[in-house]
């Protein structure tokens, strides 16, 4: 059994011209993507289309890659003020959601804002 969690994605925003939202590519699998109207939807939705994906790659006998991180573990350490970490959990005890969820979703909510940002600037 695969764990998908070793799979590594990539989340941008789509414009409005694209139909808003947000998608999700898995680099192991270039045809592998789906999309949702928050981050939450597409990392799910995600999940299902990288499960199908591989689900067909068994069934016709492919292999199917590893997860290739290009050199990065998918793990850091940091630390903040008690404050902010107090904040941090009521925040997403509150969302209903774990800890290391709600940051990887500011994550990647900052760095799809930034991108947008910055292509919107050229």
């Amino acid at each position: 059994m695969r764990n998908l969690d070793d799979y590594p994605f990539e989340i941008r925003p789509l414009s409005e011209e694209e139909g808003g939202g947000y998608l999700i590519t898995y680099p192991d699998f270039n045809t592998c993507m789906s999309d949702g109207e928050t981050i939450e939807e597409a990392i799910s939705n995600g999940r299902d289309a990288l499960t199908g994906m591989i689900e067909s790659l068994e069934a016709w006998g492919h292999p199917v890659p590893a997860p290739n991180y290009g050199g990065a573990s998918g793990k850091f350490v940091t630390r903040v003020p008690k404050s902010l970490h107090a904040a941090l959990s009521a925040r997403a005890k509150t969302e209903g959601v774990s800890l290391n969820t709600l940051v990887l979703t500011f994550i990647a909510e900052g760095i799809g804002q930034t991108k947008h940002q910055v292509a919107g600037k050229r």
